[in-house]
């Protein structure tokens, strides 16, 4: 969480609030940090931080999404900004289909 946290701190995000929620409580079952923030100005912001060897394909794009839906469900609201980490290769469509779905990637 340290290294999240310190790159965000690079970029000017300060938050006054940040939790780790498991996968394992959302019912996924992939290998993903996911947290829920909140900055100084209110605003809730979901964190996913991915670590993988392989290329992030589009069918991953579609994981995020459904994995975004079950945070917000279980949150009980939803996020204004949606912030993902990535440390594989990522597919140029990949790439393009989470920016149009309003994810910035770090």
């Amino acid at each position: 969480m340290q290294s999240v946290v310190d790159s965000l701190r690079k970029k000017g995000k300060i938050y006054k609030k940040m939790l780790e929620i498991a996968p394992k409580e959302l019912g996924v079952r992939n290998r993903i940090k996911i947290y829920k923030a909140t900055d100084i100005a209110g605003y809730f912001y979901s964190i996913f931080a991915v670590s993988q060897k392989s290329k992030l394909l589009m069918k991953d794009v579609h994981k995020f999404e459904e994995i975004y839906a079950k945070l917000a469900l279980f949150c009980g609201h939803n996020f204004k900004y949606k912030i993902i980490f990535i440390d594989a290769p990522l597919c140029s469509k990949a790439k393009e289909a989470l920016m149009q779905q309003g994810w910035k990637i770090q």
